[in-house]
């Protein structure tokens, strides 16, 4: 004689659930993990990378002939004007204008352009279109782009920022 037990059906199983479980969350969490990626903008990744790369040598040009000429720049800043005294080896530096690029560290949609006209040799004015606060990473150059002074500074600062060619700048 023989006696079964009867079998519930497959939906039933607790086995078949537990074993389920594993690959389910996983495609849920991938589903999840693509949408995001999809409908997300990452500011932070540059798409002409190779680009970039092949422009640092040009780059270094720049910061070189910054450092041939002796610049040095301070920045002063009075709320949203703001002014640059800049010298060189053979004096005040008498450009037309000069201008200020100002990157902010994680957010490309702040980024500013300072543009300075010359008031007098060496002496140049700005102006802020909006209140600036933080830390930002900054970029002067001259109306030709053959040399630039860059660093690293927390704005606005109240005892202004020195920038010399050739040295790690930081305000």
């Amino acid at each position: 004689m023989t006696t079964e037990a009867p079998v519930s059906p497959w939906y039933k199983q607790p086995w078949f659930w537990f074993l389920l479980i594993f690959p389910g969350a996983s495609i849920i969490w991938c589903t999840i993990a693509i949408t995001v990626a999809l409908n997300t903008e990452n500011a932070m990744v540059t798409d002409d990378w190779s680009k970039q790369g092949r422009g640092i040598n040009m780059s270094i040009a720049r910061d070189q002939k910054a450092e041939d000429m002796g610049m040095e720049a301070r920045f002063a800043f009075d709320e949203r004007k703001v002014t640059l005294n800049l010298e060189t080896v053979e004096g005040p530096a008498d450009l037309p204008y000069l201008v200020l690029n100002l990157f902010h560290p994680t957010l490309s949609d702040k980024d500013r352009v300072i543009q300075f006209r010359q008031v007098a040799p060496g002496r140049y004015a700005g102006q802020l279109h909006e209140d600036i606060n933080g830390r930002w990473y900054y970029d002067l150059q001259g109306p030709g782009n053959e040399w630039r002074l860059k660093g690293e500074a927390w704005l606005p600062s109240e005892e202004g920022i020195t920038v010399k060619a050739g040295e790690s700048a930081q305000g």
